[in-house]
């Protein structure tokens, strides 16, 4: 049975930076696939930081407030924008490179919402793979990271979490006991049909975190991205809000600016408005497209990109990319403090599965790198103040009473995927949400909650957990009858003063009410 004092979830940038952080620990990294396959591995853009001569913490504060939608944690968001320029300023001294000019000063873009030239980026457009990488290197000297293996339950007991349960392929249960245990698994993309994340992200951390009791907050918080590469009707990959920051427009194909009419800052207005806007020309019938033709050297700024245009036949000298919305970023998650705690004791949550609230109702770009690193770094300072001790002694329960696989009936992949994709999407109302929540409820009252989900093989706690998020999204969307950020209601299309910052919470797989 390994033992651990930190045990972490995950292996993006929220989880590396804290395991970077934690000192006179002993830590383990515990990834569902290879450590390669994250979202923070997939990020374009950069990361966010007011580092720039005109620049200052106040005005990205400003941007993110307003990009949330006033939803934010005010406190957690000065958090956030005041450490994390001396954050980057401090991986740079560590090593990291980062973009720069002839002059040798970082190169700061400007992307949707921002009010300034502030985001940092490094491989052009492949600052997630670089600093991912970079950080990877600094925790493999400390930390023992175990890879093919899936968090599948968390072990709680006297109510207070001691480590986890893990599956690999095969089928073989290990029990790791922890002092604390930390999910920075990411957020749920996977549910979703259209969507920039890696396939792996289907909310698995969350859900765990839900069967063991921990509160979930802010659920009906999704954040689509307006420009995905969209050929055959199928969404494909990430065209960054970076190459609309450099001058990229978009248009019709009848050649209409259409953004210019619906919002002052145009193209770059905040994402949910902008993934609206394209969401209503395709559904009008029209087809929409990036125009890069004033980006100058765009195969050098965006040399990812431009590989995964070609790779899919896309004409480049033309200057135009065909693209459309898809499920990016979940505002909501596992709801934590400053430090990452939770209600569950020793069970902290750290990147897109926490919800500390900086995010507000809708993300600014590149704050996502930017929290990840911030409170990454907060959460192993907090533990790395506290006490250690063995609790494998309170471990009751034995592995070999869950070597059986359930023949439970599950929806596919597929089918979760349209339900959420079709009915609590972009645009929602009453009628299609409640057509959700009973098809997802359908499922929770069949026989596999008598089942302990150790039973099942990966591939069926996978579809268990999108099960799970997948009520949890339509419920609290459901119960939000306003529109703000993320969450657009066609029946509700105005924001509600009653609603300001209040939060929607889920407790546990058995409360089907959602409080505020």
């Amino acid at each position: 049975m390994p033992q651990t004092d930190v045990l972490i979830i995950g292996s993006g940038l929220a989880a590396l930076s804290a395991a970077y952080y934690l000192k006179n620990k002993q830590v383990t990294v515990l990834t569902k696939s290879s450590w390669v396959e994250s979202n923070s591995m997939l990020a374009q853009g950069g990361i966010a930081a007011a580092i720039g001569p005109n620049d200052s913490w106040q005005s990205h504060y400003q941007d993110t407030i307003e990009a949330g939608c006033f939803h934010n944690q005010e406190n957690n968001v000065a958090l956030l924008v005041q450490e994390g320029s001396r954050e980057i300023l401090d991986w740079v001294e560590r090593g990291m490179t980062f973009d720069v000019d002839e002059n040798g000063r970082l190169l700061l873009s400007k992307e949707g919402a921002h009010h300034h030239n502030r985001i940092v980026h490094a491989g052009g457009d492949a600052t997630g793979r670089e600093i991912t990488q970079f950080l990877y290197k600094k925790v493999c000297e400390k930390a023992h990271i175990v890879e093919d293996e899936m968090a599948v339950d968390l072990l709680v007991d006297h109510n207070q979490c001691i480590g986890v349960v893990t599956k690999n392929k095969e089928g073989k249960l290990t029990t790791y006991t922890a002092d604390y245990t930390i999910i920075a698994s990411g957020g749920c993309g996977a549910v979703y049909g259209h969507t920039s994340n890696t396939h792996v992200i289907t909310g698995d951390g969350i859900a765990m975190a839900y069967r063991a009791g921990a509160k979930l907050s802010d659920m009906e918080f999704i954040q689509f991205h307006p420009t995905m590469l969209y050929q055959n009707g199928k969404c494909i990959g990430l065209i960054s809000e970076a190459v609309r920051g450099e001058g990229a427009v978009l248009k019709n194909q009848l050649g209409e600016r259409f953004m210019k009419e619906i919002h002052e800052l145009g193209d770059l207005a905040p994402r949910d408005i902008v993934s609206r806007a394209i969401f209503d020309e395709m559904k009008n019938g029209n087809s929409v497209y990036l125009d890069i033709t004033k980006i100058s050297q765009f195969e050098n700024r965006f040399p990812t990109i431009t590989k995964m245009c070609l790779d899919n036949g896309i004409n480049l000298e033309k200057g135009w990319i065909p693209v459309a919305p898809g499920m990016h970023f979940l505002m909501g998650g596992i709801q934590t403090n400053e430090h990452g705690e939770t209600n569950v004791p020793h069970l902290l949550a750290v990147g897109e599965a926490a919800c500390t609230g900086v995010h507000g109702a809708n993300r600014l770009a590149s704050n996502s790198l930017l929290e990840g690193l911030v409170f990454g770094k907060r959460v192993a300072e907090f533990l790395s103040t506290k006490l250690t001790s063995s609790y494998s002694s309170y471990l009751k329960e034995s592995l070999d009473q869950y070597r059986g696989v359930c023949n439970v009936e599950l929806p596919t992949k597929e089918q979760i995927q349209d339900i959420m994709t079709n009915y609590v999407g972009i645009l929602r109302t009453q009628s299609e949400l409640e057509y959700a929540v009973k098809w997802f409820e359908s499922y929770q009252k069949r026989n596999f909650w008598d089942f302990n989900v150790k039973d099942f093989t990966i591939e069926q706690i996978e579809r268990l957990n999108m099960v799970t998020i997948g009520w949890i999204i339509s419920m609290s969307a459901l119960k939000r009858t306003e529109s703000r950020g993320g969450h657009f209601r066609k029946d509700y299309p105005a924001q509600n003063n009653d609603f300001w910052k209040q939060r929607q919470v889920i407790c546990c797989k058995d409360d089907i009410h959602v409080g505020v």
